[in-house]
């Protein structure tokens, strides 16, 4: 009994445990999967871009979140950034191969998504708006 308890340990240990309040996986899928997160990591699905090319194509993102969501995913070991020393200062980003991994399984859900919108929004037709709950 103690050596299938100690099993169970050493395996939720090797893979984590989301759920669980301090489990270091819970920071990552925050990043990976926020908003600009998502985005970001769709844009470089399709290859590197500079920083204004992704500011461009990612409608409605601030520098600042870009940036910040740029610098999570490369500490993350998602996102690849590199510095040119030519001025002006030339810098781009690209996805490593574990972030082309992660790519491919955020664009297997936003692919699901769009692919399912009609049936979402029918259904968000069909609940009360929130005044109406009360």
């Amino acid at each position: 009994m103690i050596e299938s308890n100690s099993g169970k340990l050493a395996q939720a240990m090797r893979h984590g445990d989301v759920l669980a309040a301090q489990c270091p996986s819970r920071e990552i899928l925050k990043h990976v999967t926020s908003q600009w997160g998502v985005l970001v990591l769709m844009a470089l699905m399709g290859g590197m871009h500079r920083f204004s090319e992704l500011r461009r194509k990612i409608g409605g993102v601030s520098e600042k979140m870009l940036a910040q969501t740029l610098q999570q995913l490369e500490q993350d070991g998602f996102v690849r950034r590199v510095s040119y020393p030519v001025v002006p200062p030339h810098v781009e980003y690209s996805l490593t191969p574990l972030g082309e991994d992660i790519g491919r399984h955020i664009e297997a859900l936003t692919d699901w998504i769009e692919h399912n919108l009609p049936n979402i929004l029918a259904e968000r037709k069909k609940q009360p708006v929130e005044s109406e709950r009360k």
